[in-house]
């Protein structure tokens, strides 16, 4: 059922696997138009701390592209306030890393183009060893100019509140949804990235990570702008204070202001203006000094303001290139011990044996299940076809409170973390190991692990959000309205249309059935492969 939530636009990929062929050609012709890249990358993730970096398979570039350069003047006008966006995928398990590298190295150091990253530095980290180790003996040792999601997240969070907040840990998923109000699956983080061809959804999952740095840093960019506009229009002293003397002016605060507000901004106008002289010839000395491989357009006056001001520089010291050991305070573990108990947590069996639930619990001979943050995605799909699925009452939890709550509330708890099977004994066996990464995949498997019995009136008989169920009697569009009063807004499109209105018991978040509730039958439908 529809319920008004936001979506990712589409966005257009192309997976660069070789050098020879047309992506290649067109990354490069992209690159020259480049104003603002942004930088992810996908490695396979190390089950433990190892003696070196984890290989990187995927590095994605995110480019917002400037207007076309034409000979035609005409064409040059209409394509001028044409800008793009693009995702590159380069596969770095297929192309030689020695045919590219030049190629990035200019990208990452180029004074033209804006790197974008979300903590990039443990990424570069990656990057530059892959390179060095995979047979290329060449590094990456700094991004420049560059900015960081994280420092445009707490400038705009003091924008917003007017004060200064304490810097907040925030992950790349929540600052997207509260400065984009877009959702961002993280479900595909910890896949294998190293396994070919890449699934569709690992393609769009790794070009929405890059491509969503864009996006904040254009709501950061209209936030500075606008904060331009409201500086230029203040108005500077008022004609009938010329006369004034020294004594009346010294009387009146306000005025004082603006006379020292209006000789500091001229005298640092003068210090821009130098700065700009000398980084300029800076810029020019950099880029001469060194053979290019590609030609970047010079980046925008109004883009050069931000970055003189807020942008930043990666530098990669001697002590990066190694890998550093975790340091834990106590009574050190011998290794032999730690690879034993890694083959205890790969050899524990997953959940077997008769129905570990009381049927009477879980209503219609189904049991209720809590799914941990590492499945959180499967609960919706649960709820989606009508059987229970809790998440945890905390963001963090630790599992002694998964453990709390599964027992209490009677559930069996869905995890993919094997180090919580170990707690099997303390809720009488009551914890299940998903084995798939996708979530269509996942509900598969729980449905066929648990018999569980799925029908199509079942479906979309849950809240999404709060695994509620709805009120039995539809509501008309009049009592619909007044339900959503200070609550929620229904689209003026829906009042010419009949339709029927259901409520969700527990949070009265409202839903529809239009054209996402349809779609998500259907999906359901083909999902579980019902008649």
């Amino acid at each position: 059922m529809d319920s008004g939530q936001n979506n990712y636009e589409p966005i257009e990929i192309h997976l660069v696997d070789s050098t020879e062929s047309p992506e290649f050609a067109l990354l490069t012709r992209s690159l020259t138009r480049s104003l603002i890249i942004g930088l992810d990358a996908e490695w396979k993730p190390l089950r433990s701390q190892q003696s070196q970096f984890p290989t990187v398979s995927l590095l994605q570039l995110a480019c917002q592209l400037g207007p076309r350069l034409s000979p035609d003047p005409v064409e040059s006008e209409e394509s001028a306030e044409l800008t793009e966006s693009v995702v590159f995928l380069l596969d770095l398990s297929s192309i030689p890393l020695s045919a590219i590298w030049e190629l990035l190295r200019d990208v990452l150091i180029s004074p033209d183009v804006l790197k974008l990253g979300f903590k990039f530095k443990q990424d570069l980290i990656y990057l530059s060893s892959t390179f060095c180790t995979r047979k290329c003996e060449l590094r990456f040792d700094r991004v420049d100019p560059y900015m960081d999601i994280t420092s445009l997240y707490n400038y705009l969070q003091h924008k917003q509140h007017g004060k200064k907040l304490p810097k907040e840990n925030k992950s790349l998923a929540t600052i997207c949804k509260e400065i984009l109000g877009i959702s961002l699956s993280k479900e595909l983080q910890c896949s294998d990235w190293s396994h070919r061809p890449l699934t569709e959804e690992q393609r769009t999952y790794a070009a929405r990570d890059a491509h969503c740095l864009l996006e904040i840093f254009n709501a950061f960019q209209a936030k500075v702008s606008q904060e331009e506009n409201s500086c230029n229009n203040i108005s500077g002293m008022h004609p009938s204070n010329v006369d004034l003397g020294l004594k009346e002016i010294l009387e009146k605060p306000d005025i004082v202001n603006k006379v020292i507000r209006n000789n500091f901004s001229e005298a640092l106008d003068i210090v821009r203006a130098t700065a700009a002289s000398q980084y300029s010839q800076h810029i020019g000395e950099r880029v001469v000094s060194r053979m290019s491989c590609i030609n970047t357009m010079l980046m925008e006056e109004s883009l050069l303001k931000i970055v003189r001001k807020y942008g930043e520089k990666i530098l990669l010291k001697e002590s990066d290139k190694t890998p550093k050991t975790s340091r834990r305070k106590g009574k050190r573990r011998s290794t032999v011990a730690v690879v034993c108990r890694e083959k205890q947590l790969e050899n524990i069996g997953d959940w077997e044996g008769p129905p570990p639930w009381d049927l009477s619990l879980g209503g219609d001979g189904s049991p209720k299940f809590l799914c941990d943050v590492m499945v959180e995605g499967l609960a919706k799909h649960l709820r989606c076809v009508g059987i229970d699925a809790a998440i945890p009452h905390s963001k963090r939890p630790e599992s002694r409170e998964l453990i709390d709550q599964a027992s209490k509330e009677k559930r069996v708890l869905l995890t993919r973390d094997a180090k919580l099977l170990r707690h099997q004994y303390l809720i009488k066996n009551n914890v299940y190991r998903v084995k798939s990464l996708l979530k269509n995949e996942q509900l598969l498997e729980v449905i066929e692990m648990f018999k569980l019995k799925i029908s199509e009136d079942q479906l979309m008989t849950r809240c999404t959000k709060c695994n509620g169920r709805f009120i039995h009697k539809p509501l008309s569009m009049e009592e619909a309205v007044e339900a959503a009063k200070g609550f929620q807004k229904i689209p003026d499109c829906l009042f010419d249309k009949n339709l029927e209105f259901w409520q969700c018991m527990d949070c009265n978040q409202l839903y529809w059935e239009g054209t996402q509730y349809h779609n998500a039958v259907q999906k359901f439908i083909d999902v579980c492969k019902l008649n």
